[in-house]
């Protein structure tokens, strides 16, 4: 075109020229001179149309700017702390295992206690220890062998008195009958005969100072350092433990069949004994499935207590506990209840976001829009108020179409991810050829 625009000029120069030499008189040059100015004429309307065509072309093909995309990712949501709620009024001590990622690296070793480790009186708690060590000299073979039978003697007979003058709890033992092994174990934790402690042991060793001796040496040997056991029943305030070593011993107990079997019974009835109730009245409360309860009278009630909970993680939390020295037996009840209900509340599903909830938007400079926006509703299992963090990534479109994939959210609490699509709601049109035509400084861009 600028060749084009440089043959007009010469052809203009050269009529101005011809025109400067030539005389009104003379026809023939007068008319050479219109056909002349009629050519250039029919250049100029050339060149012009040209320039106005190759415009239109440009325009109505030239490339856009991108859409200007802009995001922010939602806000965090705040999680409430758990409602834990631990024995103000005891000694306590808990540890829980199957969470450590949530929980703390050691929950499961111990979680949380409360009031000094002290050593104090275990009263039936002992019993647990009584039976390890019997079965330790009598093992049966499952949970289900009733072991060797026991026939007692008008010695074990008398054992029924001297316990019922020491307020202890007691079962009907009549001279020369006979139970098995497991049933006599049984006897002695469910209902938590004192005289069976006893004489189950004494059977167990041949005298109380051989198992007496066999029991500081089991204790030493199973790392409980800080627990003392003079006598099999727990009558005697000095048989004394710490919260520690009660949760150390709660494991050893749950993981002995026989006795997790025997601790999780509710009830049972044998000759001889009758009809016996577990003084466990929490077995099935809150997932707690033993194991031993205890006390001296006021001020000294006891429970060592195992539990099995399904917070909804992939596998149930395994819970061992104790709780010593509370006033009363339903004082001990309520500070279980409550704090295992904490500890089940506190996991829980956290909403992170909406399906449609706007994160972001698209703008045209011809004044097409479309919103970024979350796929689906989301949620994440976090325990406590475990901060939430939120990572939000972004591409740019390929089709800018409705519905399609232009990022996503990724939500992490503790060990949980979860992640959404962010997809565009709306789509991008094309400009008309009315605004391209008229709004030139906006093309070109690559």
């Amino acid at each position: 075109m600028t060749d084009e625009f440089a043959d007009l000029a010469e052809l203009m120069r050269e009529e101005q020229e011809l025109t400067e030499g030539l005389t009104e008189r003379d026809p023939e040059a007068r008319r050479r001179r219109g056909r002349r100015g009629l050519l250039i004429t029919a250049i100029v309307l050339v060149v012009i149309l040209g320039s106005v065509g190759g415009y239109v072309g440009w325009a109505l093909t030239a490339p856009l700017s991108a859409p200007a995309m802009t995001s922010q990712a939602p806000a965090a949501p705040a999680s409430s702390p758990a409602p834990v709620v631990l024995p103000a009024g005891a000694a306590s001590a808990i540890a829980i295992s199957g969470a450590d990622a949530y929980l703390g690296p050691t929950a499961s070793t111990m979680w949380a206690t409360t009031g000094t480790n002290d050593p104090r009186p275990m009263a039936s708690l002992s019993k647990l220890i009584t039976a390890l060590v019997i079965l330790d000299a009598k093992p049966l073979a499952d949970a289900n062998d009733p072991g060797p039978t026991i026939t007692f003697s008008k010695a074990d007979h008398d054992l029924y008195d001297k316990y019922y003058v020491m307020g202890a709890t007691i079962a009907a033992m009549p001279i020369g009958s006979s139970m098995s092994e497991r049933d006599a174990l049984a006897t002695m934790l469910i209902p938590s005969a004192s005289n069976y402690a006893e004489a189950v042991s004494t059977w167990a060793y041949g005298s109380q100072g051989a198992f007496v001796s066999a029991a500081r040496r089991w204790l030493a040997a199973n790392g409980l350092t800080s627990t003392t056991l003079v006598e099999p029943t727990g009558m005697s305030a000095r048989n004394t433990s710490t919260p520690t070593d009660l949760v150390a011993l709660g494991r050893l107990a749950a993981a002995n069949p026989v006795i997790a079997s025997i601790a999780a019974t509710r009830s049972l009835s044998l000759p001889g004994p009758g009809s016996m109730a577990n003084t466990n009245d929490l077995l099935g409360v809150n997932g707690i499935t033993g194991l031993k309860t205890g006390n001296l009278g006021e001020g000294t009630y006891n429970l060592l207590y195992t539990a099995t909970m399904d917070v909804g993680i992939g596998q149930p939390l395994g819970i061992v506990g104790v709780v010593l020295g509370e006033t009363t037996r339903a004082a001990v009840d309520n500070d279980v209840r409550a704090l295992l209900t904490g500890i089940g509340e506190g996991f829980r599903d956290v909403p992170v976001a909406e399906r449609d909830q706007q994160v972001g938007s698209l703008a045209t400079p011809w004044g097409a829009t479309a919103k970024l926006a979350i796929a689906d509703n989301t949620s994440i299992l976090t325990w406590s108020d475990t901060p939430i963090t939120v990572d939000m990534k972004t591409t740019t479109p390929k089709t800018y179409a409705d519905g399609e994939v232009v990022g996503s959210i990724t939500w992490t609490a503790g060990p949980n991810t979860v992640s959404s699509d962010v997809v565009l709601q709306g789509s991008i049109e094309q400009p008309t050829e009315w605004w391209r035509l008229t709004h030139p400084g906006e093309l070109g861009a690559p």
